[in-house]
């Protein structure tokens, strides 16, 4: 039997019409995109400056070139030279002893131009008393022989002490080349070694700590200037003066009974780092 395909093929040409259709009808863009558009083209917009005051505007309470706090170190070696004084007229000075103080200075900063000073020294410093009588001596290195003294013989002290200052730094802003300064403070101190010289007797260099106090508190003042170098770096120049406040010897046994105080003179060489 014959089979007729004419039905069959209509069929097939009307499905694929219609699927054909529906591929049509969906060719849109993709849900969430808009359509294309024609950007213009970018032109730049130039917007002119104000124009601008030259002069300064001026606030008195704003300090523009103020220095922030901070710590800085220095090192320095001091020679000096220094005396004896006395309340007493049978013990009196005889000439200046030459020494040195060596340390390092610690500066804190709570202003531009303002700080808390304090360190650590170390001060090899005496002087030359004389007695209108006879005075008499020990020393511990001569198994505690009392020495005598006949009148208008010098004995010569060279001392050296521990000290502490504390103090407060006052400085200039930047003058030329450099800052001036002052310093002012109190110095606690201990005694590391005596020693005395004895040229009647033929004695240099004795143990005489038992003869001195142990501690004592001088006040100091120091002027000068530092001079910038490299980076923080600073050398330093001054002055200074420094009196102790209380009695340096002991009264021993019959020794008379007087108040011995130093003062020192001293020239500063250091530098900041």
């Amino acid at each position: 039997m014959k089979y007729n395909y004419k039905p069959l093929t209509r069929t097939i040409i009307s499905i694929i019409t219609v699927f054909l259709t529906l591929i049509c009808l969906n060719t849109n863009a993709q849900p969430g995109y808009s359509p294309w558009m024609r950007m213009r083209p970018y032109r730049p917009v130039i917007i002119p400056n104000p124009p601008q005051d030259n002069r300064q505007n001026y606030n008195p309470y704003v300090q523009t070139d103020a220095v922030q706090p901070f710590i800085n170190f220095s090192i320095h070696f001091d020679p000096l030279i220094s005396w004896f004084s006395t309340d007493s007229y049978d013990t009196r000075n005889d000439g200046v002893v030459p020494g040195f103080n060596f340390g390092i200075s610690y500066n804190k900063y709570f202003g531009p131009n303002y700080s808390f000073s304090s360190g650590i020294n170390i001060i090899n410093s005496g002087g030359r008393l004389i007695n209108k009588d006879i005075s008499h001596f020990e020393l511990k290195d001569y198994s505690n022989t009392i020495l005598t003294v006949q009148p208008g013989e010098a004995i010569t002290y060279k001392i050296t002490y521990l000290s502490v200052p504390l103090g407060i730094k006052l400085q200039t802003d930047r003058i030329g080349f450099g800052r001036f300064f002052t310093d002012i403070g109190l110095d606690p101190k201990i005694l590391i070694a005596g020693r005395a010289d004895i040229p009647s007797l033929d004695i240099k260099g004795g143990n005489a700590s038992q003869e001195l106090n142990l501690f004592n508190l001088s006040f100091h003042v120091m002027a000068g200037m530092e001079y910038p170098l490299a980076g923080n770096n600073s050398f330093i120049i001054g002055i200074g003066f420094e009196k102790y406040l209380f009695d340096i010897t002991r009264d021993n046994g019959d020794q008379p009974s007087n108040v011995v105080t130093q003062k020192m003179f001293s020239f500063r060489l250091g530098m900041t780092f």
